[in-house]
């Protein structure tokens, strides 16, 4: 199951480190990630493949969401299907 991960906050040392560590704890493999820094702010986002993960899609989301609690950050997960088709959707309305 190919998935989206979304991170935006406080720029801080080790995000990226702390996210991709809790992935790899999860069985959960990078395939792609671009991130940023916009002022203060850190943006990321990472193509994921959760296909090896034993967690359920939910548990995953609990595991993301509790670590950017932790590190006042925002961490989302949504599939990479839904995501396809919400981009498709943004681009068909621009072109109305």
């Amino acid at each position: 199951m190919k998935a989206i991960v979304s991170v935006i906050g406080k720029d801080t040392r080790g995000i990226i480190a702390k996210v991709s560590t809790k992935l790899y704890e999860m069985d959960i493999n990078i395939e792609n990630i671009s991130q940023t820094i916009m002022q203060d702010y850190f943006t990321m986002i990472m193509a994921v493949d959760c296909s090896e993960c034993k967690l359920k899609f939910s548990g995953i989301s609990e595991e993301l969401s509790k670590l950017g609690q932790e590190m006042g950050l925002e961490i989302h997960i949504q599939l990479q299907s839904i995501f396809d088709s919400m981009h498709q959707i943004a681009t068909n309305t621009r072109k109305l």
